[in-house]
């Protein structure tokens, strides 16, 4: 499977105050945190939550109920286990679990929005291609950006495949020096289609 290439199946419209981002999902590589993201969805845990932290060419996390970045359950009430797969990068526009540490997964969740790589790390990838380095990593992060620092570290469970610029517009809200958004960036609703 091509994280950069698929666009059938199960789709997450995150509905926002700022526009609406699709996301392809990937139960095959992250069956917990899709049913996890899916089912919270589809309750409507994640309706008026805020993005709490945006990193312009970093990432933007949301979906803790507190909206500090300290809250959040998984729908089974206790953390539940990373999933990570040789073929579910961080690349631009990947939807990824936010965690405090191996196997803490909840309810938030972040989008990565660096549009680079950075080019240290992709030389170091590229030494390791002798030593069985999958090259399409290599070439989806040269390609679209992304941070490969965070592979497996957390969990990807899908891809964006429309609404680049919502994203962009969000990462380029002002904010306090905690990260936060001067005005908040409002997840309205998360539909679900499968």
């Amino acid at each position: 499977m091509n994280q950069l290439e698929k666009k059938d199946g199960i789709k997450a419209i995150i509905k926002t105050n700022r526009g609406d981002m699709t996301f392809v999902l990937f139960p095959e590589g992250a069956p917990k945190a899709v049913e996890n993201f899916t089912t919270h969805a589809k309750n409507g845990y994640y309706d008026g939550l805020i993005f709490h932290r945006v990193i312009k060419d970093f990432m933007i996390q949301g979906g803790d109920p507190n909206g500090t970045g300290t809250g959040g359950k998984s729908i089974w009430g206790t953390p539940f286990e990373d999933e990570f797969s040789l073929d579910l990068r961080n690349y631009y526009g990947a939807l990824s679990m936010a965690n405090s540490g191996p196997n803490t997964n909840g309810s938030q969740f972040f989008i990565v929005q660096a549009k680079t790589a950075p080019p240290q790390m992709l030389e170091q990838m590229e030494e390791l291609t002798e030593m069985g380095f999958p090259r399409e990593c290599i070439e989806g992060y040269k390609k679209v950006g992304g941070t490969p620092w965070l592979d497996f570290h957390h969990t990807v469970f899908g891809q964006l495949i429309d609404g680049a610029d919502v994203l962009e517009d969000i990462a380029a809200v002002r904010t306090t020096p905690g990260d936060r958004p001067l005005y908040d960036v409002v997840i309205e609703t998360i539909k679900i289609s499968e």
